[in-house]
């Protein structure tokens, strides 16, 4: 195990328009407000056609993510933390559980989910956890959390 200590910091209220994307939403703001490290919970609602990466594809010696495309504006509620990457640009990781008429998926939104009439995300800022840093595994292609040894 790998681990940062941090403490935390501001606390941000957002209220996604519709038809905003998430993940860029999110990011956009973080660089704006100088949030290198964090914490994201959404709730709201996702557009039809927004797509969550739902796992890799099986059976290939690549990892190659498999993407669905969710079928009309569904409940939406999601998690997600943002680390720097290299660059020291936020990258943000979200996982999220979205349903429609007792079905659910859950996935990654780094695929596309679009705002469908309610967004709204706390993020909270986490200070002094600067070891934390996404790394792009040359494995994977993914851009992993790493922490930096003391």
């Amino acid at each position: 195990m790998q681990y940062a200590e941090g403490s935390l910091g501001r606390v941000f209220v957002l209220r996604l328009e519709e038809g905003e994307m998430l993940n860029e939403s999110i990011e956009k703001f973080a660089r704006e407000k100088k949030i290198g490290h964090g914490l994201a919970f959404f709730l709201g609602g996702s557009g039809d056609g927004s797509q969550v990466v739902v796992g890799p594809e099986a059976g290939q010696e690549a990892i190659i993510p498999l993407i669905h495309a969710l079928q009309g504006a569904q409940e939406m509620l999601a998690l997600g933390t943002i680390i720097p990457n290299e660059a020291g640009e936020p990258l943000l990781h979200m996982h999220a559980a979205a349903g429609r008429e007792g079905r659910a998926t859950v996935g990654c939104t780094r695929a596309g989910v679009e705002v469908w009439l309610v967004g709204e995300v706390v993020l909270l800022e986490i200070l002094g956890a600067a070891a934390a840093q996404r790394r792009k595994d040359p494995e994977t292609g993914f851009q992993l959390l790493g922490i930096a040894k003391k």
